[in-house]
């Protein structure tokens, strides 16, 4: 009954995004990273980001509009992102993105994974070394189940995302080594915030 109702309010995107902002604690810590790792604002206008599952367009105020790009697999989201946020949105999949390669210098992959089992996952992030250009970086954060069963917050939270393939922090290891054989001129750069968080440089 209870999941029928969250399925509901993740038809309503702006509901949905709210409902994530307040229990994310509007997502402050996701936004410091991502101006940290990907430094947007650093010469406007002659870099290009591609946010690759954006939702809503909720970190899209990331980035100078002209230089952001948005895709998602949801078309309702896309559609409430494209009337409400800066940038450019566009409906894709993980299993191909319509880009040429080397479109981007930058990409943003936020509560993702979780979502797409493990083949997928190789897949977009093949593609996603594709649409990079040379010197890219490439920002992925994902929760992991909270290892504290007194974290009632985070355990929630896992409860409302309703990911169907939430990982532990070895899995997430496992794929940064495929991100290195698949691109070998990338780097292992650092995680933090949480477990889960990777960023991947041009070494």
């Amino acid at each position: 009954m209870f999941q029928t109702l969250l399925n509901k309010l993740s038809a309503h995107p702006g509901l949905w995004g709210f409902l994530r902002r307040v229990v994310e604690d509007g997502f402050d810590a996701e936004k410091d990273v991502i101006r940290r790792e990907l430094d947007p604002w650093r010469d406007r206008g002659k870099r290009q980001f591609l946010d690759f599952g954006c939702g809503t367009g909720e970190f899209s105020i990331c980035f100078p509009p002209e230089s952001y790009t948005g895709v998602d697999i949801a078309r309702h989201y896309i559609h409430y992102a494209g009337r409400r946020r800066p940038g450019r949105y566009a409906v894709m999949s993980g299993a191909g993105l319509g880009f040429a390669s080397g479109s981007f210098d930058g990409a943003l992959v936020l509560g993702v994974f979780h979502h797409l089992p493990d083949d997928l996952v190789r897949t977009v992030l093949a593609d996603l070394h594709r649409v990079l250009r040379p010197g890219a970086t490439l920002l992925v954060m994902e929760d992991i189940p909270s290892p504290r069963p007194w974290n009632v917050l985070g355990h929630l939270m896992h409860w409302l995302d309703r990911g169907d393939y939430i990982r532990q922090d070895d899995a997430y290891r496992r794929f940064d080594a495929a991100v290195l054989l698949a691109a070998p001129q990338l780097s292992y750069q650092e995680r933090y915030l949480r477990p889960g968080s990777v960023c991947v440089r041009p070494s």
